[in-house]
Order: C-alpha cells, then structure tokens, then sequence
C-alpha cells in the first residue's frame, strides 16, 4: 500500500512533458533550399530526359505530345545500337585504356607525390613548380608534338598510344603530395629504426595509409579517360582501336532519321560503368575529400 502510493505520488509529480515547438523557416534557409532544388533540377533533368527518351519507340522519339513512358517501355534502340556498332570491342577498348591509366595514374602520382613530400633533394621546390605550371598548360597545346613523339615509338594507331602519355599527371603528384604531408612524418622514423629502406617504408607504411587519395586519383582518371574524346580522335584511326565515345560518333546518322532514342540509348550505356566505378568508389572519395579538409 505505501509502495503504490508513493509510486502514485512520483508519478503524479512529474512534470508532462511540452511539445516541441518546431522553429520557423527562415527566409535564407528557403532561399538555400529553392537553389539546391533548382540546381538539381537542373543537374538530373537532361540525365532523366535521356534516360527516359531512350526507351521510346525510335519513330516516337522526337514527340513532344504525351508523356515519355505513356506507352510503357520500348528497349529496341538498345538492340539497334548493338547492331550499328560493335559495342563489346568500343566497350572493350574504353576499359583496357582507361583502367591501365587509372592504375597508371595511381602508380606514378603515390611515386612522385612521395618523393616531393617526404625525400629531400636538391631542386625539389623548383622542380614541383614546373610540375603544377605544366597544369596551365592546354591539351591541345601539347597534342600535336605528343602525336609526333608517338609516331616515331612507332606506336600511331594503337592503344598505347592512348595510354602512356595519360600515366604521368600533375594533378595527381600534387594531390598525392599534399596526402602524404598530412601523414605523420614520425612513421618514416620509427621504420627507418627498425631497418625498413624508403622504398620499403613508402610501400609498406604510407602507401596503405594513402588508399582515400589514391582513390579519388583513380576516380577521377576513370571518369576523365573514359569520357574522353579529343586524343582518341587524334590518336587512332582504325575502327578496332576506337575507344566507345569515338565510336559512337557512328550513331549520328540516326538524327536525320528522327530516331533520336538510338543515340540517346547509347549514351545511357556509356554512362553506366563511369556511375557504377562512382557508386561503389565513393565511400574511398568521401573519405579522401574529409580528410584532405579536416588537415
């Protein structure tokens, strides 16, 4: 009786708790939110229009009546850009370019960003500013000696020659450079004491702690490389070197037909490795791009 009671009496002296009172929006958080909306409004719209365009019957594509999927879902531009291009070797080509310069990239920009960040040598400073002004530099600038340089390797027309002047990137040495300034420079030491050469010391010790910003230099090199139009159309001639954007430049005999969703269908396959390597790469990007702020 006295324990209910007492019991009773806590219960009933507890204060009830008040509603939460939600905070008026301000006019500046709708003002951020309307252009983030808009922004991505007008970020995702010509992505979905050539997605949605893309499955269309061909002789509906230039339609403006009606809505995109009214007649549910037509995949035969797909099959017809299968049977315009060789799409398997344009596919083919694009990936063995692009992953060998991706894993280029990696390698020459972990060598070189450790050597400016953590080996002192005569010249270091002078020789990592000629490095970052190369980035001022234009592609077009430098095509044509690059292309004269390949041609007497006797490598014109083929797919080294769309690989091995990509491996070198300045860009890459400078991020991998500042990562490696942000790692502790007493690892080098202690390893040093028991006995672990640079070379050892940079492989067994930084590389691992570097895997974010090696990442996002990987990333970047896929998703560059793989869009990449101009030194394809320079470099190769013959129709089994094409990479997959140059090849698609066949399809464009389909806009005189009308049959836009043919060419919008191959642009959708284009698409789907560079978003699959950013969907599964990007856990290693936000952690790159964190830590590189949080230094």
């Amino acid at each position: 009786m006295t324990t209910s009671t007492f019991a009773g009496k806590g219960t009933a002296t507890q204060p009830a708790s008040a509603p939460r009172r939600r905070r008026p929006i301000s006019g500046r958080t709708a003002g951020r939110a309307a252009a983030l909306i808009a922004a991505t409004f007008l970020t995702l719209g010509p992505v979905v229009w050539t997605v949605l365009t893309s499955m269309r019957p061909p002789s509906e594509s230039l339609g403006s009546g009606g809505s995109v999927l009214s007649g549910g879902l037509d995949f035969s531009s797909y099959g017809e850009v299968f049977r315009q291009v060789n799409m398997w070797l344009l596919i083919w080509n694009s990936a063995l370019v692009t992953g060998l310069v991706a894993i280029g990239q990696m390698a020459s920009a972990a060598l070189a960003g450790y050597v400016f960040a953590r080996i002192d040598f005569k010249g270091r400073g002078i020789l990592f500013t000629i490095l970052l002004a190369t980035m001022m530099v234009p592609l077009q600038v430098t095509i044509v000696p690059v292309f004269m340089l390949i041609r007497g390797m006797g490598l014109s027309d083929t797919l080294l020659a769309l690989i091995l002047p990509a491996i070198p990137t300045a860009f890459g040495t400078f991020l991998m450079r500042q990562y490696f300034l942000g790692l502790p420079g007493e690892l080098a030491e202690a390893a040093a004491i028991d006995g672990a050469s640079p070379f050892r010391t940079f492989r067994s010790v930084y590389v691992p702690l570097a895997w974010p910003g090696l990442a996002i230099v990987g990333i970047l090199a896929f998703n560059y490389h793989w869009n990449e139009f101009f030194r394809p159309l320079i470099m190769t001639i013959s129709e089994q070197n094409f990479t997959l954007p140059l090849g698609l430049v066949s399809l464009q005999g389909n806009m005189g037909t009308g049959s836009v969703a043919t060419v919008l269908a191959g642009v959708v396959i284009s698409m789907i490795p560079a978003l699959l390597v950013f969907l599964f790469g990007q856990r290693y990007l936000r952690e790159g791009l964190t830590a590189g702020a949080n230094k």
